[in-house]
């Protein structure tokens, strides 16, 4: 990886200097700084994620967030780079119930409708709300299904585990494909 030319900005922050700056204080120029004199940029993300807890008093969500930025501005990571390899997700909003979705996607032959020749192993489900899969290749799904009222729902597809921005944008493309399937099939 490569780091930017500019040391307090990424090419893309996970969340806007604004929004960073209302929710913790501190613009990510402040916080490269201040995190730069803690020594940081020789930390874990996990350590990072401690130090943002301990020393600032920044909350569980934002913790991740201003660790994830700081490590983007140092060059030690890249967008849809997690721990375990890059991650990528993409949602639909279908005008169905959150039923019909969990069907399509836990029953076999409704799911062959929409997304043929896949054979892949469920680990947890939840009716109606989400599956976790392990895929062919053993990466790993996560589908999340919002009821959106009695006719209407959001399905997210996440999908970990990934090898690098070209697989991101493979698998991006895949599921968008997908969804829209899906979206075809419930609707239709």
């Amino acid at each position: 990886m490569s780091t930017p030319a500019n040391k307090t900005t990424a090419p893309k922050m996970p969340v806007s200097d604004t929004a960073v700056k209302a929710k913790t204080g501190r613009t990510w120029a402040q916080w490269c700084t201040l995190l730069d004199r803690a020594k940081a940029d020789a930390m874990s993300h996990r350590e990072v994620v401690a130090l943002l807890h301990t020393k600032f008093g920044v909350g569980p969500w934002w913790q991740q967030m201003v660790a994830v930025g700081y490590e983007r501005a140092r060059g030690r990571r890249l967008v849809n780079q997690t721990s375990q390899g890059f991650s990528t997700s993409v949602s639909r909003t279908i005008a169905a119930s959150a039923s019909a979705a969990y069907r399509a996607w836990s029953d076999g032959p409704a799911r062959t409708a929409w997304l043929p020749s896949q054979r892949f192993t469920v680990r947890t489900q939840v009716a109606n709300k989400s599956l976790r899969i392990t895929w062919p290749d053993e990466t790993k799904v996560e589908v999340r299904i919002t009821a959106r009222g009695a006719a209407k729902c959001v399905v997210e597809v996440t999908h970990h585990g990934l090898t690098g921005a070209a697989a991101v944008r493979g698998t991006k493309s895949y599921w968008g494909t997908r969804l829209d399937a899906l979206r075809d099939e419930l609707e239709g």
